[in-house]
């Protein structure tokens, strides 16, 4: 873990005095970057005014499910999972009595971090809403992080209390029992089933949602302001070194006013559904916020497998779902029509999370005919940034900026790139990166640019190429090999399942093209020698011969982190081939 080597009191965006509100937990506020390292804001670069306007008191959990809010769509339907569902006004009142809980039993005040875990559920939506109204800061964490992993969390983010379901509680009190007594917080069982699981000391747990049950009345959301933190949210790991992003109110309602309107047309109407968590920023967004911004209603529950999401899809007649390249590639596969999905329902998916390969794309589209988006985000950016509707896609292409934001590609030197050359990604907005107390932020923000990490290129009309994450490019006998380039013709022959290209180091060429592969299910396992010849020789014939994988290793899956995000750098780790 790195060191709390911790910088002096940023300046706010909004004020410079402290916050007129008290009592306030301030730690959060104190350890943000100083202001200078901080990219520009969209405030910043029209000079006409922003196009994104919120009061300077804003508590976006009251503008998301407050009086006014209930005004329009109290009893419209806010959450589902199977056959349980809560209408906003319900919702608002759950939220309610947690925050109750919250407040004046555990006094969890303004600032506090609270760690939330648990898969999707109703039950975690209105704890983080709770979390946020009362003006604490939520940190949710994936359902799969090992005790190991929640150290590293609670410590760097100085959590005061958890709310984890009970079935997690096990893998959390064994990173409670590895942490310093200074580090030590109140655990809250999330719902009633086994609230008198012990800790260490042997005092119970309070169940959280035993509780909320004997609270009645409303509560008056905290008098936030637009720039009050409300949000830790822990980059997935693909490079194994997580780090904590700060959100403010205003950066969630932000998200919620620009890719819902702009390209995904959303209504009350519209049922969503999908796989990211909650924790992942990518969910937050799409299963939680988006929804909540347009009164429309979200399925939260876990999908075993393609065929599950897909009858989840039927039965609750979603009409947009959110998930990752790999997964949707298994659902083309899984042919929807063994679980009908009629026209009237899914009428649009999103992809983000990892680059979306035009292979999986192709599949997706002809396998079930839904118009499929693909969005380029970062936690560091809250949500996705470059898009484009399906009216105005273009092959090969990501997108272009979302409105309010804007993108170039810089080479090394901080300079404009020409059209179609490769460079560096670099994004500004309404959104930006806010690390907690990492040296990392001068290396991911640069003369007030976002600098996100991926290699790209743009056309002249503004669409953004993906070409892989700059730390994977290989250069190979002085050649730039992009593993996204190999990958995409890999995944077109028949065989091969999903892939994933690596450089690894060689004495002659600096670095050789390394592809592991895994085989569709019901291929022929036997020898693994002629497959890998097979696929040599159809890389040379699409792609030159210098960028052609002078090893495959199969493997049986991937290692992906819970957001399914490619891990590359434990593909490196493996040293032998595997057959």
């Amino acid at each position: 873990m790195d060191s709390l080597n911790l910088p002096a009191a940023a300046e706010s965006f909004c004020r410079a005095s402290p916050h007129p509100y008290r009592p306030y937990d301030d730690f959060a506020r104190q350890h943000l970057p100083t202001r200078a390292s901080w990219p520009k804001l969209e405030n910043e670069l029209a000079p006409e005014g922003p196009t994104l306007l919120y009061p300077a008191q804003i508590n976006c959990v009251e503008e998301l499910l407050g009086e006014a809010a209930l005004q329009k769509f109290a009893d419209n339907t806010a959450i589902i999972a199977n056959e349980f569902r809560l209408t906003y006004r319900q919702l608002a009142q759950e939220v309610d009595r947690i925050a109750l809980v919250l407040r004046d039993d555990f006094d969890v005040r303004p600032g506090m971090r609270v760690l939330l875990r648990a898969p999707n559920s109703p039950q975690l939506a209105a704890a983080l809403l709770a979390v946020i109204k009362i003006g604490a800061i939520a940190v949710p964490s994936m359902p799969l992080l090992r005790a190991r992993e929640l150290a590293v969390i609670i410590e760097k983010a100085q959590v005061n209390l958890t709310v984890c379901t009970s079935t997690l509680l096990p893998e959390l009190m064994l990173a409670q029992s590895k942490l310093a007594a200074q580090s030590m917080f109140t655990i809250l069982c999330l719902d009633e089933a086994d609230a008198t699981i012990s800790t260490p000391t042997s005092a119970a747990i309070p169940s959280l949602a035993s509780l909320a049950k004997q609270k009645q009345g409303a509560i008056t959301a905290y008098p936030s302001l637009q720039d009050d933190i409300c949000l830790l949210a822990f980059t997935s790991g693909t490079t194994g070194k997580a780090k904590a992003t700060m959100h403010f109110h205003r950066d969630l309602l932000a998200i919620c006013d620009l890719f819902p309107a702009s390209h995904l047309q959303l209504t009350k109407s519209d049922v969503l559904i999908g796989t990211p968590s909650l924790a992942f920023t990518f969910g937050l967004g799409a299963l939680l916020l988006f929804p909540l911004r347009y009164g429309a209603a979200s399925v939260l529950q876990s999908y075993a497998s393609p065929e599950a999401l897909w009858q989840a899809i039927a039965a609750q007649s979603a009409s947009i779902c959110f998930s990752a390249p790999s997964f949707y590639r298994k659902m083309a596969l899984s042919s929807p029509l063994n679980c009908p999905v009629g026209p009237s329902s899914l009428r649009l998916a999103v992809s983000a999370g990892e680059a979306l390969p035009v292979a999986t794309a192709q599949l997706w589209r002809a396998n079930t005919k839904v118009a499929l988006i693909d969005g380029l985000g970062a936690t560091e950016m809250l949500h996705i940034f470059v898009a484009s509707s399906p009216q105005e896609q273009r092959s090969g292409a990501i997108g272009r900026a979302l409105p309010s934001y804007r993108v170039a590609i810089l080479d090394d030197a901080g300079q404009p790139c020409s059209p179609n050359t490769a460079g560096r990604l670099a994004v500004q907005g309404p959104t930006g990166c806010r690390y907690l107390a990492d040296a990392r932020q001068t290396e991911y923000v640069q003369d007030g640019w976002n600098l996100t990490g991926d290699t790209c290129q743009m056309d002249s009309d503004g669409y953004v190429y993906y070409l892989g994450r700059s730390d994977d490019m290989i250069i190979s006998a002085g050649y730039n090999i992009a593993p996204l380039e190999v990958e995409e013709v890999l995944l077109q022959h028949p065989a091969v399942m999903e892939c994933a290209v690596v450089g690894m180091p060689d004495e002659e060429r600096g670095q050789i093209v390394v592809a592991y592969v895994v085989r569709q299910p019901g291929e022929d396992e036997g020898d693994s020698a002629e497959l890998a010849t097979t696929l040599q020789e159809y890389v040379k014939r699409e792609l030159a011969p210098y960028k052609y994988p002078r090893q495959i290793r199969f493997l049986a899956s991937l290692p992906r982190t819970e957001s399914g995000k490619l891990q590359r750098f434990k593909l490196r780790s493996i040293e032998e081939p595997s057959a």
